[in-house]
């Protein structure tokens, strides 16, 4: 059976399947309710709880191995009749597991486990002991932000709302394998060797249509560098930057942890700029002193604002005296209740260096991006990437080119634009029922809403509220993690990867979280 609850044919050879046994006795003996499967018992189920019950139930066994990657579940029809619950209990709970990425519909081999979690999901935090430190103290209260995000990546929770992943159980796998196989069967063999650092020609001339048509930038592929993400990105221009002589970055206060400390590793001295409604502020930029400045202007992280029309064009003249501009178009094409935001690199291709890729719009793991900088500083960071990796894998690139230029890539931002937009809703009405005193910023698009709690006192910590809630199995960053300065605090959270039942139940948690901190 497929993700729906249709009924299949029987597996087909090397799968691992679960086979019901045959008869009808079972169903007709009040003393055989339940499933050999598992040994589901339908007595164990609260009342009114049946499909969360057997979801849970299923999510467990996929995690703790007795359901592996490749394993076959039972037809929807068997499974009800064996539990004695409608087929439509049993077609709700695989739903909700197909949606979060773990099972899927495989046509004639029915429905699959096709991924399993690092960690047991409905595993709590490790408790902590006399011997080891509690890891989930360590990572909030650390003064220390180097790796943070990284450690409370690898902590187990049950419900992950972490901000800056897509929709990956979206990822469009039939897609992706039709235009590998495409491009498997059109490469030569030298497309096996070492290809140009730039990047295949194939996805710079697709990146460039895709910016044409999506970001309003007109380029010519040779400007285009394909890099391994926004990360890589940051790590060449900071290479450039120290080139030139420039030592002193401005970066948005708040804004992103994970890109500052990009900057900061690769040895330059970081200088906030506040962030309010209207965006970054240029005029104190210009008294900062600061030559460059990283920023996310269509869509900033984490607040959510629009660099305004006054200040864009305050900045580009910033940027015509000689000032450095390095435009991170954070997820730009997740947008909801508001119309496009232009490019910063197409109204001054030669004082904007811009970074985008395809992380928030298919997969993080795919590790492409692409980087386009003024003709006179381009082969300063083609030599960078030339003797960083010789150049990103080819293969990837050419699959991408292909999804690219076929409009693949743009049906599917549309479809997961639907998606992210119903997960945003649910987390908005979520926070409107159980976070009554939060405030939120950022709603209009992208991938994350930004909380701060104003009615807080001084003696209340946003990173304490995140221990709180991971300790209830829920993940989230603090909004301090953000910031370089003090401000009120507040929580970054994620909503595009889960769905809507896992992100209503997340947001009830932190809900009974914060209750439990004293108002000061």
């Amino acid at each position: 059976m497929d993700a729906m609850g249709r009924s299949t044919e029987p597996s087909a050879e090397g799968s691992k399947t679960w086979r019901p046994t045959p008869g009808p006795a079972a169903a007709d003996s009040a003393s055989a309710i339940g499933s050999d499967f598992l040994q589901l018992d339908i007595g164990q189920a609260p009342a009114g709880g049946r499909t969360a019950w057997l979801a849970d139930r299923l999510r467990s066994a996929i995690a703790d191995g007795r359901l592996p990657v490749g394993t076959r579940l039972p037809a929807s029809r068997v499974l009800a009749e064996e539990l004695r619950v409608t087929r439509g209990v049993v077609t709700e709970a695989y739903r909700r597991l197909a949606e979060s990425g773990q099972i899927a519909g495989r046509g004639r081999l029915g429905t699959v486990v096709v991924a399993a979690p690092a960690a047991p999901r409905d595993r709590p935090p490790e408790a902590p002991s006399d011997q080891a430190p509690d890891r989930t103290s360590t990572v909030f209260r650390s003064a220390d932000r180097e790796g943070v995000v990284d450690a409370l990546r690898a902590l187990p929770c049950r419900i992950d709302l972490s901000p800056g992943v897509p929709d990956l159980a979206a990822f469009p796998r039939t897609g992706w394998l039709r235009a590998e196989r495409a491009v498997l069967a059109s490469v030569t063999p030298a497309d096996f060797g070492y290809g140009d650092p730039r990047g295949a020609p194939a996805l710079r001339r697709a990146v460039v249509g895709w910016l044409a048509r999506n970001r309003g930038i007109r380029a010519d592929p040779d400007e285009v560098v394909v890099v391994a993400g926004v990360a890589q990105a940051l790590a060449l221009l900071g290479q450039l930057l120290r080139a030139e002589g420039i030592r002193r970055v401005a970066v948005e206060d708040p804004g992103s942890l994970g890109a500052r400390q990009q900057l900061e590793y690769g040895g330059h001295t970081i200088v906030p700029v506040p962030v309010d409604a209207g965006g970054l502020d240029v005029g104190a930029l210009r008294a900062s002193g600061a030559r460059a400045v990283l920023m996310t202007p269509a869509h900033q992280f984490p607040t959510g604002v629009v660099l305004d029309g006054e200040r864009r064009r305050d900045l580009l003249a910033w940027a015509a005296e000689g000032g450095v501009v390095v435009e991170d178009d954070y997820d730009a094409e997740h947008r909801y209740d508001r119309p496009p935001v232009p490019a910063l690199r197409s109204l001054l291709p030669e004082g904007v260096c811009y970074a985008g890729s395809v992380s928030k719009l298919l997969a993080p793991a795919l590790r492409v991006g692409w980087l386009l900088v003024p003709p006179d500083r381009l082969d300063t960071v083609v030599a960078a990437k030339r003797y960083a990796d010789l150049g990103n894998g080819v293969l990837t690139q050419l699959v991408l080119a292909r999804l690219m230029d076929s409009g693949e890539l743009e049906r599917h931002l549309r479809h997961v634009r639907l998606r992210h937009r119903r997960r945003r809703d649910a987390m908005l009405r979520a926070i409107e029922t159980h976070l009554p005193g939060a405030r939120v910023h950022g709603a209009a698009a992208g991938l994350h809403l930004m909380l701060t709690f104003d009615d807080r006192g001084t003696g209340f910590h946003d990173t304490d509220l995140a221990a709180a809630a991971l300790a209830k199995g829920v993940k989230a960053h603090p909004l301090s993690w953000h910031r370089i300065t003090p401000g009120r605090p507040g929580l970054v959270l994620g909503y595009a990867a889960g769905p809507a039942h896992e992100i209503e139940e997340g947001v009830a948690l932190l809900g009974e979280a914060l209750r439990a901190f004293p108002h000061h």
